[in-house]
């Protein structure tokens, strides 16, 4: 068999994203994973070949490879993967830590999802709807006293802010790192979001541009996508991260349905560095 090349990730990029699951173990109302979504039904990579498609690629200590979903844990390889990555490959997990806490510290060492940011490394998204503030507050505690990076995030959605904002001192009286995350979407009519393209995400029409990311997307089979709206509508991937062939290509490419943008990539929000003003797709032919 072919051996697989070396990805470099360019060095423009602003994020490496490992979809491992689209499944979640919450159904919370507002999800950004369902804006449009038509759904997936393709199997996932096993834990063995995460890790060797993984392994490929090439990055910096600024630029990990994040780990989400869904809810990545549930992946029954989630484990093998985080070991099974090379230790020059920076871990960043999103989740909302409904998982054993005792059990993740057994299986993952503090050093190994820990780097030099101005963010934690384990990010936990907190949804008041479907979650209880104070068990998972001392869950992030007892991560945090071990010497993990954590720190929690709430959706500021105009039915919970003030349930968010009473959540984030909560957390801070703790000693938590708690931050705010702008609700994207519709709500009541509303389209709520900071974006960098009119009207890209309302679902009102369709038009043929050309659009470049700064992401590397990675769907639960290794596909890998354009951008969000084209993996969580299950639209044809570009490439294969577990395939000889597959080559990462910093090009414009075709899009014919503009108008039908997922808001986490036309959404103005900060880069890596915390930088406000980034946009991770760019589109000309509008």
């Amino acid at each position: 068999m072919k051996a697989l090349s070396p990805i470099k990730i360019p060095d423009h990029y602003n994020y490496v994203a490992a979809f491992l699951t689209l499944s979640c173990n919450l159904t919370c109302s507002y999800c950004i994973n369902r804006f449009g979504q038509v759904g997936s039904s393709k199997p996932l990579l096993k834990g063995s070949e995460w890790v060797k498609a993984l392994n490929r690629i090439e990055s910096r200590p600024d630029l990990p490879i994040t780990l989400q979903g869904g809810e990545p844990t549930l992946h029954k390889g989630f484990y093998e993967i985080v070991n099974g990555l090379r230790p020059d490959l920076n871990i960043d997990l999103l989740t909302n830590l409904q998982f054993d806490v005792n059990e993740f510290m057994a299986n993952v060492s503090p050093e190994r999802i820990k780097r030099d940011s101005p963010y934690a490394s384990i990010r936990v998204s907190y949804h008041p709807e479907v979650m209880d503030l104070p068990p998972l507050a001392e869950k992030v505690l007892t991560l945090q006293k071990a010497g993990y990076s954590i720190g929690i995030w709430g959706v500021m959605h105009p039915l919970q802010d003030k349930l968010i904002l009473d959540a984030q001192k909560y957390c801070q009286d703790l000693g938590i790192d708690f931050r705010l995350k702008e609700f994207l979407g519709e709500y009541n009519g509303i389209m709520y979001g900071t974006y960098r393209y009119e009207g890209a995400c309302d679902g009102n029409f369709e038009k043929h541009v050309m659009c470049k990311t700064t992401e590397l997307i990675m769907g639960p089979d290794g596909s890998v996508y354009r951008c969000h709206s084209d993996l969580y509508g299950g639209r044809p991937p570009v490439g294969d991260i577990t395939s000889p062939e597959y080559e990462l290509e910093d090009v414009f490419r075709p899009c014919p349905v503009f108008g039908h943008c997922n808001p986490c990539d036309i959404k103005v929000k900060t880069n890596r560095f915390q930088k406000f003003g980034h946009t991770s797709v760019e589109i000309e032919g509008l």
